[in-house]
């Protein structure tokens, strides 16, 4: 047993020789890492904290709040103020309901006045200047609006014709619509646009020429109004041509305003397919059946004798007359009383010579 013993134990102290040696000599060693002093540490600025930021406090909630919501409020009541005002009363009433509120602004009590009095006077004066600034800017924006929108809705100038000569002045004026009046357009898939003329439509303006000023006033606009009349008119009879920016404009739809063409109403006639719906004055208006093609239509020639006589016997105003044919077609209705008014001149004839007998 003794000799395995012992060299046993020798070879435990050779290991536990070695091991401490290793110890030692890992500790004797500096690390290889930087080490930074703690005076550079102290120098640096202190990192920033990471988590969420802190919630704003109670205080600047509510008072943000009660600005926007007054904002808000401020904001909806003076949209709602000129709303009512813009629907309520017109540029020219707000001007003179306003004109204290604004000279308000520019008070001044001048210098005879005292301190108290001068600076009450600024405080006031202060006080009315963004009301009075934003009733101004108020009235600017809407008379620039209105007048942009009359440049539409309203007819190019209240006296569309020039003045007639004194010779003229005895002269009815004869206005004519164009469409589905005196011409009617199509569109077809093969052929496009084309543009027919109505039966009778020369020797209707030819004729009538003669006896009437003849204006077309159409709600087209002048690049179709013009070329359709130099073919139409190859003999100059219309006399004038309106079209669209001669309308006034209400509710979507383009309406002849004959009050505007500086002529005598008395001495007007509006001969249209739709003369009712498309004038302003009904009691100036002959309505005749629109034209859609028919080659067998006679209307316009129809008309000439009725218009011949009422030019050539130039009643005072011929609403009065116009009014008597309500309801009838005029054509018909005047050959209806033309051969009465015969029948009554030739019973006449025979009682004055039953008389002379």
């Amino acid at each position: 047993m003794c000799p395995l013993v012992r060299p046993r134990a020798l070879l435990f102290s050779i290991i536990s020789r070695n091991n401490c040696r290793y110890y030692s000599t890992v500790s004797s060693e500096p690390s290889k890492e930087a080490i930074i002093s703690s005076s550079i540490l102290g120098d640096q600025p202190p990192l920033p904290p990471t988590g969420p930021p802190p919630p704003p406090s109670e205080a600047v909630k509510s008072s943000w709040g009660f600005l926007k919501y007054g904002l808000i409020a401020a904001l909806t009541g003076g949209v709602a103020t000129a709303g009512y005002a813009t629907y309520a009363y017109s540029c020219d009433e707000i001007d003179q309901k306003t004109k204290g509120l604004r000279a308000s602004a520019n008070f001044n009590i001048g210098d005879e006045g005292s301190s108290i009095d001068k600076f009450q006077a600024y405080l006031h004066a202060a006080s009315m200047t963004v009301p009075a600034k934003l009733v101004e800017a108020y009235l600017d924006l809407r008379r620039l609006t209105e007048e942009q929108v009359r440049g539409f809705t309203e007819p190019t100038s209240d006296k569309l014709l020039p003045d007639l000569e004194p010779r003229e002045q005895h002269v009815l004026t004869l206005v004519l619509d164009l469409n589905e009046t005196l011409i009617y357009s199509d569109w077809k898939r093969d052929r496009g646009w084309r543009t027919f003329k109505r039966p009778g439509v020369d020797a209707f303006l030819e004729h009538l020429a003669q006896f009437y000023e003849i204006v077309v006033y159409s709600d087209q606009l002048p690049m179709y109004v013009d070329p359709v009349l130099e073919r139409l008119d190859q003999k100059h009879c219309v006399r004038y041509k309106l079209s669209r920016g001669a309308t006034r404009y209400i509710d979507g739809k383009h309406y002849r305003d004959l009050a505007t063409l500086n002529r005598n109403p008395a001495q007007i006639l509006y001969i249209s397919g739709h003369a009712l719906e498309s004038s302003l004055q009904p009691e100036n208006s002959v309505q005749i059946k629109p034209w859609e093609g028919d080659a067998d239509d006679t209307v316009l020639l129809d008309l000439i004798p009725f218009l011949e006589y009422l030019a050539t016997h130039r009643p005072a105003d011929v609403r009065p007359v116009l009014a008597s044919y309500q309801g009838h077609d005029i054509a018909k209705e005047f050959i209806v009383r033309s051969k009465e008014h015969q029948r009554r001149m030739q019973e006449q004839k025979q009682h004055g010579r039953l008389w002379r007998r």
